[in-house]
C-alpha cells in the first residue's frame, strides 16, 4: 500500500509518501512546498494546491492522510492554516483516492507513543521507522511522513478490532456492550 501524508502550512507544507506492507515502511519521497515569500495568500494557496496535485499524481498513492487542524495560538494563524489545509484537501480530493484526517495528538501517539512528542522526537522516530540515516528535513517533511505512518498504524488497529468484533459472541457485537476487558480477551482469541 502506498500512503501520501500531508502536513499543511501556509509558510511550508510538508509532504511524504511511503510504501508499506503494514509493518515495514519504506520512503518513496518527502519534502516541503515553500511558497514564495511576500506574495499574496491566494497565490501561496494556488502554489500549494498545484504542487501537491502534481506530487500526488506522480506518486499515485492508494490514499492520502492529512493532519487535521486541532488548535492554533491565535485566530489569525488558525484561519491562515485553515486556508492552507483547504488547498491541500482540494488537491487530495481531486486525486480520486480516499482522504483521511488525523489530529496532531493521534499522529504523535501513533508514531512516537506519546501525544505531546516534540519535533525532534518525531523526526527521530520517523528516521528509525523508515530506516534512514538522518531525520528528514525540514521538520514539516518528517511530520508529513508521520501522518502517513499514523494512517497505516490506525488502519491496522481498526482492522484488528473489526476482526475481533466479528468473532465476538453475539451479545458483545455492539461496541456499547464491550468493556476493555472484553476487548483484551477478544484480541487474544484466534480466528475461527
Amino acid at each position: 500500500m502506498r500512503v501520501f501524508g500531508i502536513d499543511p502550512g501556509s509558510v511550508r507544507t510538508g509532504y511524504g509518501c511511503i510504501e508499506t506492507d503494514g509493518r515495514r515502511h519504506s520512503l518513496i519521497a518527502c519534502g516541503a512546498i515553500i511558497p514564495e515569500v511576500g506574495v499574496a495568500l491566494a497565490n501561496r494557496l494556488e502554489d500549494i494546491h498545484a504542487k501537491l496535485a502534481a506530487l500526488i499524481a506522480r506518486h499515485r498513492p492508494d490514499c492520502v492522510a492529512i493532519e487535521n487542524l486541532f488548535h492554533a495560538k491565535n485566530v489569525k494563524s488558525a484561519l491562515v492554516l485553515g486556508h492552507a489545509r483547504g488547498a491541500a484537501l482540494l488537491a487530495a480530493v481531486h486525486s480520486g483516492v480516499p482522504v483521511l484526517e488525523y489530529t496532531p495528538a493521534e499522529i504523535k501517539a501513533s508514531v512516537a507513543g506519546y501525544g505531546r512528542a516534540g519535533k525532534d522526537q518525531m523526526g527521530h522516530m520517523v528516521k528509525l521507522l523508515l530506516g534512514l540515516a538522518a531525520a528528514p528535513t525540514p521538520h514539516d517533511a518528517a511530520d508529513a511522513l508521520a501522518v502517513a505512518m499514523c494512517h497505516v498504524h490506525a488502519s491496522g488497529r481498526l482492522g484488528a478490532l473489526a476482526g475481533a468484533a466479528a468473532r465476538a459472541p453475539r451479545n458483545m457485537r455492539s461496541w456499547r456492550n464491550v468493556s476493555a476487558a472484553d476487548l483484551a480477551q477478544l484480541s487474544r482469541r484466534r480466528p475461527s
